[in-house]
């Protein structure tokens, strides 16, 4: 499954009721996270000793963790949830209903397009765990690295395009409705000074 090496493979069952029990879930959190999560499994280990790579200077090892959901339209603190908690680098492998995605939590939840599970593969490039997991994060995100940037900086540069976006999407609505010349005025100033800003970060 994957394409990853046979000597990744484990199958490893999470309990739910285990998971809500040590860390305590209650009221709306475990709500939450019964009306998503149907069940959970260790599927793969990706090591030194199944894979021919060395060991990083922070990433020891990362797991594959397989997640039945019970709707696509599942709430993403769900699975960020299940990252602190288990405090390990894992990928996730998102399922439902024959389809899948690969999921990572790394400062925000980094998601692949929904495709047939069949066909989803997981790509190992790197010589040491460091840069496998960096390149998993890049994949899964779908991030456009650019000017010699770490993926750090990346991811902060991302956000703030997306916000700006958004401000740029909602202030046209709003220049759209607007009756008043100076008002529509005002917000087309607006909007071309935010676009001028996403220009100069292009």
């Amino acid at each position: 499954m994957l394409g990853l090496p046979k000597k990744t493979e484990l199958n490893k069952p999470i309990s739910k009721e285990a998971i809500k029990k040590k860390f305590a879930l209650k009221g709306s959190v475990k709500d939450r996270f019964d009306a998503d999560i149907k069940k959970m499994a260790i599927i793969h280990e990706i090591s030194p000793t199944s894979i021919n790579a060395a060991v990083g200077k922070t990433v020891p090892i990362i797991y594959v963790l397989r997640v039945s959901l019970k709707t696509k339209d599942f709430d993403e603190k769900n699975i960020q949830l299940i990252s602190k908690m288990i405090e390990q680098h894992m990928v996730f492998v998102l399922e439902v209903e024959g389809q899948a995605c690969l999921a990572a939590y790394y400062t925000r939840l980094l998601k692949s397009p929904w495709q047939p599970l069949e066909t989803l593969q997981i790509k190992l490039s790197g010589l040491n765990l460091d840069i496998i997991w960096e390149n998993l994060l890049i994949e899964i995100g779908g991030i456009e690295m650019q000017n010699g940037n770490s993926l750090d900086e990346q991811l902060a540069i991302d956000e703030i395009r997306q916000k700006l976006e958004k401000q740029i999407a909602a202030l046209e609505k709003q220049a759209r409705a607007e009756s008043q010349p100076k008002k529509k005025f005002e917000l087309v100033e607006k909007i071309r000074s935010l676009e001028k800003s996403l220009k100069e970060m292009a």
